[in-house]
């Protein structure tokens, strides 16, 4: 096994408090976007207060009435179909007021009415669909976070000796769930971890994601080797994926006290921090293609077995953390944010990170990312292990 070491000296891992930077862009957004609507929703009665204003300084008649159509359209963006008849009611009244105040033909005022009039019925119909398309896009939110839920399902924070995180970010950020995995089994063979991503995002990747999750719950459980366990997942995507689909994963097992097994399928390498505060990347010894093409290259994963004491963290992460770029294309430095961001808490870490990685990216990421990490604390706990029924769901 080669490792490329990120050295600190003789210094302890560096502590930092919680990065606020995307924090405050999250917040700033959902301020942003609470002040535009409100704005947006008295907006019609800034129209006719401001064309009432012209007309009662002296405007001249029909040239500023047809500015009242401004009113039930801008309406339609923010209000029910009722808010938007009351908009275009409104506007009609103003319109009929000032082309009276100022001698305007009953043929041009009829026609300004009748342009209003129709305004605002086709406002109030955008405003009926878009009251329905948002009823539409929150249950599909509610679908997918119920899919997502079923298929990620919550790691606990503490595994008998271990303090675990996880952080989850998808790029369909409407769907709410992405082509990247995770999951976590206490088994009879000890704990069991895997992390992969799916070929593709989004929605179409959901089903393989399904597929790769239930099989590994299921075989962890039952099989004591851990390479069982991977023969099993891609015996089963051999026979269900398609020839250009693949999954990158890693799999991961710690079967007694101070080791750890490691096996990877042509995934990024895992991170481990030892307690002093190095930061080594646990490179394959030996390539291994991703799950689903092993029959294309006829070779097989290879096991590998690290010493992982008290206080040391392992992460586990997806190429959606390594790959995302910020304005002038530079990729996130995982290693350098993560000696940044590490403490004894690996939910601090986690949070800490992503929005260091948030910062990085401006905002918003482009692609699925997931990261998991899993400390040893203290002394040695009894794992908790699920009946096998639950372990597979």
């Amino acid at each position: 096994m080669s490792q490329a070491r990120h050295h600190r000296g003789d210094h302890a891992p560096m502590r930092l408090p919680r990065n606020r930077v995307a924090d405050g862009w999250a917040s700033l957004r959902r301020h942003a976007t609470g002040q535009l609507t409100s704005g947006t929703r008295v907006l019609p009665v800034l129209v006719v207060a401001v064309v009432v204003l012209v007309g009662l300084a002296g405007g001249a008649g029909t040239v500023w009435l047809p500015l009242l159509a401004a009113a039930p359209a801008l309406a339609a963006t923010t209000n029910a179909p009722r808010g938007v008849l009351w908009a275009g009611l409104l506007a009609m009244a103003t319109g009929t007021f000032l082309g009276l105040g100022h001698g305007v033909s009953a043929r041009e005022l009829a026609a300004v009415l009748c342009a209003l009039l129709a305004v605002t019925a086709a406002s109030g119909l955008a405003g009926a669909l878009r009251v329905r398309r948002e009823r539409v896009l929150a249950a599909v939110r509610s679908v997918a976070e119920a899919a997502q839920h079923a298929l990620l399902h919550p790691v606990p924070e503490t595994v008998g000796p271990f303090q675990v995180a996880v952080r989850y970010s998808a790029a369909a950020a409407e769907a709410r769930i992405g082509g990247d995995l995770y999951a976590l089994v206490p088994t009879p063979h000890g704990v069991r971890l895997i992390v992969g991503d799916v070929r593709g995002k989004g929605l179409p990747a959901v089903g393989t994601t399904a597929l790769v999750l239930g099989v590994f719950r299921e075989a962890a459980y039952d099989e004591p080797d851990l390479l069982a366990v991977v023969s099993r997942i891609e015996r089963s995507l051999a026979r269900n994926l398609g020839p250009d689909d693949f999954v990158t994963a890693v799999v991961v097992g710690l079967p007694r006290s101070g080791e750890l097994e490691v096996v990877n399928c042509g995934h990024a390498p895992p991170l481990v921090i030892s307690a002093s505060g190095d930061v080594a990347a646990v490179e394959p010894a030996y390539p291994t293609p991703p799950l689903g093409l092993r029959s294309l290259l006829d070779t097989s994963p290879r096991l590998q077995r690290l010493h992982f004491g008290v206080g040391d963290q392992l992460l586990l992460y997806t190429d959606g953390v390594t790959e995302a770029r910020d304005q002038s294309r530079a990729f996130y430095p995982l290693v350098d944010g993560l000696a940044r961001c590490v403490s004894d808490e690996p939910a601090r870490t986690l949070t800490a990170l992503h929005d260091e990685l948030l910062a990085h990216v401006g905002g918003r990421l482009h692609d699925d990312a997931a990261l998991l990490l899993l400390r040893k604390q203290g002394a040695d706990e009894p794992v908790r292990v699920l009946p096998r029924s639950e372990a597979a769901l």
